[in-house]
C-alpha cells in the first residue's frame, strides 16, 4: 500500500470537503475554495473530520494515483486553512522590485525593466530596506500555482555560481564555484 496514500487527513476547524457526482473534490475554508478533478477509480471517504483515500487494486497506475491524490487533497486543505507563502530575494547591485497591484515590476540588470502580470489568486508584496536585498513575498491558497509563479520569477535571473547574483529563495544556499586562479610557474 502507498505510504503516503494510506495516511488519513485530519480536517481543521472551518474546513469542509465535498465530493460531487463527477468525482470532483471541493474544499472550502476560511481563506477560500479550491476544486480538483479526481480519477474515477480513486474513491474518497469523509468520516468524523477525517478524509481517507482508497484505491481499487494494486496496479502500478492505481498505486501512483493513490499517493498523488492524497497529496493534492492535503495541499488543498492546508491551503484553504493556512495558505502558502514563498519569499524570494534579489541579490545583485541595482536589482529592484516593486508591486503595483497584480503587476510585479523588476529591474534585474537588463537594458529594460521586466513587468509580470500575476494571476488574481496570487498576492504579491515587495520589501526594500536600506542596505539589504529586496524581498518579494508571494501568498496564495493554491500551492501548485504559487510554486509555478515563483519558478517563473526565478527563471528571469537564476543565481549564478560565481558571485551568487540572481533571484533566490530566502534561506536557499547557493553552492559557489571557485573562480580562475593565476597560474604559478
Amino acid at each position: 500500500m502507498s505510504r503516503i496514500g494510506k495516511l488519513p487527513i485530519e480536517l481543521p476547524d472551518g474546513v469542509t470537503v465535498e465530493v460531487t457526482d463527477d468525482n470532483t473534490v471541493v474544499v472550502k475554508g476560511p481563506l477560500g475554495e479550491l476544486t480538483q478533478k479526481m480519477d474515477p477509480d480513486i474513491s474518497i471517504g469523509i468520516k468524523e473530520g477525517v478524509v481517507s483515500i482508497t484505491r481499487p487494486t494494486d496496479q502500478k497506475r492505481h498505486k501512483a494515483l493513490h499517493g498523488l491524490y492524497r497529496a493534492l487533497v492535503n495541499n488543498m486543505i492546508t491551503g484553504v486553512s493556512k495558505g502558502y507563502t514563498i519569499q524570494q530575494e534579489l541579490v545583485g547591485v541595482g536589482y529592484k522590485a516593486e508591486a503595483k497591484g497584480q503587476i510585479l515590476e523588476m529591474s534585474l540588470g537588463y537594458s529594460h525593466d521586466i513587468h509580470i502580470m500575476l494571476p488574481k489568486e496570487v498576492k504579491v508584496e515587495t520589501k526594500t530596506e536600506r542596505r539589504s536585498n529586496p524581498i518579494i513575498t508571494l501568498t496564495s491558497i493554491d500551492k501548485q500555482l504559487i510554486g509555478q509563479v515563483a519558478a517563473k520569477i526565478r527563471s528571469l535571473r537564476p543565481p549564478e555560481p560565481y558571485k551568487g547574483k540572481g533571484i533566490k529563495y530566502v534561506g536557499e544556499q547557493i553552492r559557489k564555484k571557485a573562480g580562475k586562479t593565476a597560474s604559478v610557474q
